[in-house]
């Protein structure tokens, strides 16, 4: 019953609501905060760095689900301080892990015109973020961002086009875009970081035969292979995974249990979800672990966090040599407008994911702690 009880308690409006407004009269962008790493040219990212020494059997990965620090299109709800505190509650724990990753919803773009239109300025879901926001997600200490969502074709895919660039002239690197992969070596891992999703353009979620022969394709030369999708139904409403094919309006959204488990058989060593906006359980098969939807983790003015579209996890996984998974720890954070993500003292994702684990798969192969442990079972 403990499912329910915090469902009914938090249960919220369906993200197809008019998306909630910054305060009143928003104040314009502030110059650029010193704060920020400046822009270097690189094609490959160098993880952050790391405290502590690395233990080269083991691979620690930090998961995020979606993040949009702010947008000025097509009205200002950029943050007083231009975002520069918006990650600060959680950066400590995205650079613990070796190399962290997230998906980032909307674009790094300064002007530019949308490819979608938007019929109200209250109601609009078209994101753009400035570019200089890419030295926030580097300083907080993301890798690797997906791009595989819809949100990442708001201006087209000139929009995605300057956004990738960005990233890169920042030193993260990015998947998404049909063919387009992430590739990095950390401790002697030779890592691959593939995104999917349901958008036109990107690698497909709902191309089953393709995804497993591409996530096939890279585990044959990779020593570690992470699988991140963009998929299932929208709202408060669906945090139970349906096992089946899901639609939103009427756009198919994939069979998120059929892709997270083909991943696997097809090399995957670990996959990770996001999309619906809410967190949805996880499970460990055959050794790996793959966690069904990520939530919003770090979503400014823009898109709703009310009830539980404000809950979300950092997941970290912690992978052996062989790629099986060995433990984990979930993190627990919470948004509190007008701020960005902080570290929730009632364990409400942790507790949340728990619930829904056991719920839809009975045995989810893991054991979840209080203190916020993932452990095999």
């Amino acid at each position: 019953m403990r499912i329910f009880c915090l469902v009914s308690l938090l249960w919220l409006a369906a993200c197809s609501a008019a998306p909630d407004a910054p305060p009143a009269n928003p104040t314009a962008a502030p110059e650029v905060a010193e704060v920020l790493p400046p822009p270097r040219e690189a094609s490959v990212a160098q993880p952050v760095a790391r405290p502590g020494k690395p233990d080269i059997r083991r691979l620690r990965v930090a998961m995020v689900g979606d993040i949009m620090l702010g947008t000025d299109f097509p009205e200002n709800r950029l943050s007083d301080d231009d975002g520069a505190s918006l990650l600060a509650g959680v950066t400590a724990e995205l650079q613990a892990a070796d190399i962290t990753i997230g998906n980032l919803e909307g674009t790094l773009l300064d002007g530019g015109e949308p490819a979608k239109e938007c019929s109200s300025p209250r109601a609009c879901y078209l994101f753009r973020s400035p570019a200089r926001y890419a030295g926030h997600l580097r300083a907080a200490g993301f890798d690797v961002l997906s791009l595989a969502n819809n949100h990442a074709r708001d201006f087209g895919e000139d929009g995605r086009s300057a956004t990738m660039r960005t990233l890169e002239e920042y030193g993260i690197l990015h998947s998404g875009r049909e063919e387009d992969f992430a590739r990095l070596n950390v401790h002697g891992f030779r890592i691959a970081v593939l995104a999917f999703s349901v958008t036109q353009k990107s690698n497909l979620v709902h191309d089953y035969d393709k995804a497993a022969a591409t996530i096939k394709r890279f585990a044959a030369d990779h020593d570690i292979v992470i699988v991140s999708f963009h998929a299932g139904a929208e709202g408060g409403d669906v945090t139970r995974i349906p096992f089946a094919e899901e639609e939103h309006f009427g756009e198919p959204r994939g069979d998120v249990v059929r892709f997270g488990r083909l991943a696997v058989d097809a090399g995957a060593d670990l996959v990770f979800g996001h999309g619906p906006h809410v967190v949805r359980g996880m499970e460990r098969y055959k050794d790996r672990l793959i966690a069904y939807s990520l939530g919003n983790f770090a979503t400014y003015y823009g898109i709703s966090v009310d009830g539980l579209k404000g809950i979300a996890p950092i997941l970290e996984a912690t992978l052996d040599y062989q790629g099986r998974f060995s433990e984990g720890r979930i993190y627990s954070t919470v948004q509190v407008r007008p701020g960005g993500p902080q570290l929730d003292p009632e364990q409400r994702a942790l507790r949340l994911i728990r619930d829904l684990s056991f719920a839809d798969f009975k045995k989810p192969g893991l054991t979840f702690a209080d203190d916020g442990r993932l452990l095999p079972d």
